[in-house]
């Protein structure tokens, strides 16, 4: 948007045939559109994106959502930043052997030159459909009579062109400003993780010890700043990652496994990769206690909430498969995970050995190392998510159901279907790692718990404020409880879903230790507290019972954060096609205001009248200052006599 904002007359566009009247009939243009969700698709924009006579658009929700699916992403996500291309597996680059998100219409990467605003409340776009049926409908064919309803957006951004461009211009703003006027920022957040045996967080795991990498991302995307659901593309994945690794905790003999395993959730993927292209640069820089060698294997969730017949996809590299000992590695690890399959609900099955991996954080990996491992999905080609990336990638999408009448609490301990589909995942996968990491036990008692993965389902994608989230975080972090969830990585750090992510971890692998406050809080100064080794956290507690106090307790984990900006950044490399270079521009702002306007001619005649009327004015005032000493002159009297 202008600096000033941006006005238009309101039309309303609930059909395509209404869009005649925006682009060649309508006699008071720019227009302001409140476009029907339905509408607003990739057709539709570059209509609107090449036409004049738009000045802004503000799109309501679709309910239901979009039969046919949207999805605003590419339909090759993350082209460009996998591990394929011209030197490395080039027929499966630019997804030219799978197209994976064919709905894709890639909108979110497009440029419009107006804005475009979101009404999620009906009460608004009521509000704005009822000034424009009072004042704007046409009528007999004739454009409508003044005075019409018009709408002003203001969204001005301060970055301009591209990143390169607003870095330059922030870093020469920082070099020579005392008070340097930044115009964008980095997206920047943290990774989540931490080790089933402990490992010292500060120093080097030596390189003869192997580790497993479970890994998930934690982000998702829409079209529009700040509304993330995500609940295929990344909940799904990342609350499944949570309850095997609570899984793996309660196996008794977790300390003598040959093999460590490492819970990994990557912030900032679904922008190229941030978080895992982050972790792997500190893994080459010695900057992060594992090195690459460290790695024994990559076990990753991508979206596992939509399986057709109950079947789970295992996706393998194809091109890093050729090597002999890597193949005997995938393949015993193919193998563990079919036989943890067995007497589940679920199945897994081999996605083909010609099918390359679906957008992942493994291929970052592979970028750097063959290393051997799996990606699992819910689909073996396409994804089955027909709203990636979009707003409407909400709980309904993954078929959450709750019957009618419930309390929040209530809510919050109902186990849905969905939670007992994800929890068998959960339970498939913590056995194969058990396995994987040398446990030789019965894996019938390591099982996942649909009541834990219920509880995240809700506060992840119902309900962050729950009674479950505020008794486990710390008490200074309660304001991260929003009503509404949403995983956008944003660039203030960390964001309440990193928080969150960190905080459930911790709750479900950690455990209680008897400290006091101020010993938790310090734990450096205690003799036996293995502060390298181990993280504490002073938690809220739980309510009391009838009371509106709570019961505080301190929680030793195993759960680290490491930084989550790309590398790009940090080498000052703005314009790299290597690392994620994505930026978010700086605003003042954001809102938007309904009102009535004039006609032209009207605003012309009284621009004219109070122009007249202020010549007039100049001209009586300097003909009265002229003339002051006689209009205003004091007469003498007559009478008096002077001596």
């Amino acid at each position: 948007a202008s600096i000033s904002g941006d006005t238009g007359v309101i039309h309303v566009v609930e059909k395509e045939e209404d869009l005649n009247w925006v682009l060649t009939d309508g006699p008071h243009p720019p227009y302001m559109i409140l476009l029907d969700g339905n509408l607003f698709n990739r057709r539709v924009m570059l209509q609107l994106k090449g036409t004049s006579r738009v000045s802004g658009l503000a799109v309501a929700v679709a309910k239901p959502n979009p039969p046919q699916g949207f999805s605003p992403g590419l339909k090759c996500p993350n082209d460009g930043f996998g591990v394929y291309s011209k030197d490395y597996g080039p027929q499966f680059a630019h997804c030219n052997t799978t197209v994976w998100n064919p709905v894709g219409s890639g909108l979110s990467y497009e440029d419009f030159d107006f804005p475009i605003f979101l009404l999620e409340d009906a009460n608004e776009t009521q509000v704005i459909k009822q000034c424009y049926q009072d004042h704007n409908v046409p009528r007999d064919g004739s454009g409508p009579e003044y005075p019409l309803c018009a709408m002003q957006l203001f969204s001005h951004m301060h970055a301009v062109t591209s990143t390169v461009t607003c870095m330059r211009r922030s870093s020469l703003q920082s070099t020579f400003s005392i008070n340097p006027e930044v115009v964008c920022d980095p997206l920047l957040d943290y990774n989540v993780w931490s080790t089933l045996q402990p490992i010292n967080s500060s120093g080097k795991v030596e390189p003869d010890k192997k580790v497993i990498i479970v890994a998930t991302r934690i982000d998702s995307h829409s079209f529009f700043w700040n509304i993330a659901p995500g609940a295929e593309s990344a909940v799904s994945s990342f609350v499944t990652h949570l309850a095997a690794a609570e899984a793996l905790h309660k196996a008794s003999d977790v300390l003598l496994l040959q093999t460590n395993i490492m819970f990994t959730f990557f912030q900032g993927e679904t922008f190229d990769y941030i978080g895992s292209s982050r972790m792997v640069y500190d893994m080459e820089k010695d900057k992060f206690p594992l090195r690459l060698n460290n790695i024994h294997s990559f076990v990753e969730l991508n979206q596992v909430a939509l399986r057709n017949d109950s079947v789970l996809w295992m996706h393998t590299d194809p091109v890093s498969r050729m090597n002999q000992s890597v193949e005997a590695q995938v393949r015993n690890l193919l193998d563990i995970l079919s036989n943890s399959s067995a007497g589940a609900n679920v199945t897994l099955r081999e996605a083909g050995y010609s099918q390359p991996l679906p957008p992942s954080s493994f291929q970052r990996f592979l970028r750097a190392q063959h290393i051997p491992g799996v990606v699992l999905t819910d689909h073996r080609t396409a994804f089955q998510n027909r709203y990636y990336q979009s707003m409407y990638d909400t709980p309904e999408n993954i078929r959450m159901q709750y019957p009618e009448g419930l309390s929040p609490e209530e809510t919050l301990e109902y186990v849905t279907d969905t939670a007992k589909s994800l929890a068998e995942v959960a339970t498939v996968v913590a056995r194969a790692l058990y396995q994987l990491a040398g446990g030789a036990n019965d894996t019938s008692a390591i099982q996942a718990d649909p009541k834990t993965v219920t509880r995240m389902l809700y506060g992840f994608l119902i309900k962050m404020n729950n009674s479950w989230f505020q008794s486990i975080i710390k008490p200074d972090l309660k304001g991260i409880l929003g009503d509404v969830p949403q995983h956008y990585v944003a660039v203030s750090s960390p964001v309440n879903t990193t928080y969150l992510v960190q905080y459930v971890l911790a709750n479900l692998t950690g455990a209680v230790v008897n400290l006091t406050k101020e010993e938790c809080l310090n734990p450096e100064k205690t003799s036996s507290s293995e502060k390298e080794m181990y993280e504490y956290a002073w938690v809220q507690g739980s309510l009391d019972p009838n009371s509106t106090s709570r019961t505080p307790y301190c929680v030793r984990s195993t759960v680290h954060l490491s930084k989550a900006l790309s590398p790009a950044f940090e080498l000052r490399q703005w314009g790299s096609t290597e690392y994620s270079t994505w930026t978010e521009s700086r605003w003042k702002e954001i809102r938007a205001r309904i009102f009535l306007v004039a006609s032209k001619e009207l605003e012309i005649i009284t621009l004219v009248v109070g122009i007249a009327i202020l010549v007039f004015s100049l001209l009586a005032t300097y003909f009265i200052n002229a003339k002051a000493d006689i209009l205003f002159s004091i007469p003498r009297d007559s009478g008096a006599v002077a001596y």
